[in-house]
């Protein structure tokens, strides 16, 4: 149902490569049915201002829909994979190996239109991945491009003189909220407005809670339910990050939006950052550094 509803049919096959000339004829035919063009991304909840490691970790944490769109055979190897060329460092989107290819898979993920040189360093990656990666055994390495949109004839001309094999495909986004949906949905104002000030109120509220926890067990006194308070009593008993001193600094900010009172966007974002890196240092002091 997933494959009839997402158009498979018309998209199976359909990208545009050079796997007729780069690959012999049983194993082109088959890396050209399983590239789609374009990939259907729908379970991502990215909006048209994401950046190319967004796309990247999105499709990471939906690794399952993933590979479901990709199709049955790609076993996942890794994001950002390192290469090691010439003493210079390089890291592959995704690696994929195909199970009836016999064949690692790069993935480039661009959030813009094809350009030229995207084969070229495609190219290259490739002749790494052959060169380090590649067992004797194992088939040619095949690379895809998915990028936002694509220029057809660029695309031919990009990759007609290459000697790797590569294809281009476009990817698709979840389309628009349906009309009923937007109109109950807060607006990108108001959530760019009042985020912030939620994420101060957050960290308020589980920084006070750790607090809690530290000095449950370091004084029989009535501990201070202030947060202010919390802060001086946790100087005085030795266990402050710190970070305490930037903290008591933001800590007019943090009230003004625990009441719900406006905060300039700057002293919010200054203020988040301060109190997200107290919270960590709390939380190492309770717990201990990770191993």
């Amino acid at each position: 149902m997933h494959q009839i509803e997402s158009g498979l049919y018309q998209r199976q096959g359909k990208a545009l490569t050079n796997f007729g000339r780069t690959l012999p004829a049983p194993q082109s035919d088959l890396a050209q049915e399983l590239i789609k063009d374009p990939y259907s991304f729908d379970f991502l909840a990215l909006g048209p201002a994401m950046s190319e490691r967004e796309l990247e970790q999105g499709l990471i944490a939906h690794l399952r829909s993933l590979i479901l769109e990709l199709g049955k055979g790609f076993a996942f190897v890794g994001s950002q994979h390192h290469l090691e060329v010439g003493g210079q460092d390089y890291y592959l989107d995704l690696l994929f190996y195909h199970l009836r290819l016999r064949c690692f898979v790069v993935v480039e993920l661009k959030i813009e239109e094809f350009k030229p040189e995207f084969a070229g360093k495609m190219n290259f990656y490739l002749s790494a991945v052959d060169d380090q990666l590649r067992h004797e055994s194992d088939a040619p390495s095949i690379g895809i491009i998915l990028c936002k949109g694509k220029n057809e004839v660029i695309v031919e001309y990009a990759l007609r003189d290459s000697a790797k094999p590569m294809g281009v495909a476009e990817y698709r986004l979840s389309t628009a909220l349906p009309q009923p949906l937007q109109t109950e949905l807060p607006t990108e104002a108001e959530l760019a407005r009042e985020f912030p000030l939620m994420s101060l109120v957050k960290l308020r509220i589980e920084i006070e809670r750790e607090i809690r926890l530290l000095m449950a067990n370091q004084t029989d006194s009535e501990r201070p339910t202030a947060l202010r308070a919390m802060l001086v009593e946790l100087q005085r008993l030795g266990l402050a990050p710190q970070s305490a001193d930037q903290l008591q600094d933001a800590l007019y900010a943090m009230n003004r939006a625990a009441h719900g009172l406006d905060v300039a966007p700057a002293d919010a974002s200054q203020a988040t950052r301060v109190a997200a890196s107290f919270l960590a240092e709390l939380q190492i002091i309770r717990n201990g550094p990770s191993s």
